[in-house]
Parts: structure tokens; sequence; C-alpha cells
């Protein structure tokens, strides 16, 4: 099959943010797919429903407030990276069940997200939230781990 052909098609992609920097990898991968299928692009920030409901009475407006921001300034920073326009959603509840629902909203072709993310920096286990989503989402999941500061040597040299 010659260079740059696709029998598969790959028409919109989600890319699933929680704003840290272990995401960075996975929002470049995600973006060369999609532009190498010129897929549409959706960025998606799920904040955690029970962190909020959790919180005292007193400060629950407050910190749903500082989520949905953190939530805007993740989807945020996955636009500038992009060369295409990229259509930018922030949710509340469960982050997989979120994300695995918003891909079927927007009848996504896959959803790419990072392995590690805020909650927890394990090296050798996937994060949490990344394998409830490759084990409950309806479409193909790409998972992109960061590099260490050891593999980017190796793959640089």
């Amino acid at each position: 099959m010659p260079r740059g052909k696709h029998t598969a098609m790959i028409d919109t992609v989600v890319i699933a943010t929680d704003g840290s920097e272990s995401v960075g990898r996975a929002v470049d991968v995600a973006l060369d797919v999609a532009a190498r299928f010129d897929a549409a692009v959706h960025a998606l920030y799920v904040l955690e429903a029970s962190d909020v409901e959790s919180a005292p009475d007193e400060v629950r407006t407050d910190m749903r407030d500082a989520l949905e921001e953190r939530g805007k300034d993740a989807v945020s920073a996955v636009a500038d990276r992009a060369d295409v326009s990229v259509t930018t959603a922030v949710r509340a509840g469960r982050p997989p069940a979120e994300i695995s629902q918003y891909a079927r909203d927007v009848d996504a072709d896959a959803v790419a997200t990072g392995t590690r993310g805020r909650h927890g920096e394990n090296r050798f286990l996937i994060g949490s939230v990344a394998e409830r989503v490759v084990r409950t989402c309806p479409v193909p999941v790409l998972t992109v781990r960061q590099l260490a500061d050891t593999d980017a040597e190796q793959t640089t040299a």
C-alpha cells in the first residue's frame, strides 16, 4: 500500500486531558494522528464530581468554579497546540464514564489519553482513569505514556 494512503478512516478524535504535564505527549501524538486523517479534534476535560460533592458546603461553589476554570485552561492548552480548530468541552462526573459517553455523543472514531495524570505518578501501572477508559470506551483508545528524561534522550540520539 502506498505511504500516506489509509484504509481505516478516523474522522473524529477525542483528546481526554487533565491539564497535567504528563498528558502533553499524548496531545502531540493525538494531534498528529488527527492531522494524518484530516480528522476533527475534540478536547475534553472531566472534573471529578465526587471531589466537589465531598467538599464542605461553604467551599463547594468556589471549588467547582476553580475546577471548571482548570478544565477550561486544560482544553484551551490543547487547542493552542493544534493547527486546526478544536472543539472543547468541560464536563462533570466520573471521568471514565464521561469520556466514554462523550465519545459516543460526538461519534468519535478514537480517544487519546495519557497514562498518568495528576492523581498518582505511578511508573508501573497505567493510570486508573486511562485503564477504565480502555476497558469501557466503545471506540479504540490510544494511550500514550510520557517519556522519562532518559527515554527522551535515547529517542533523540
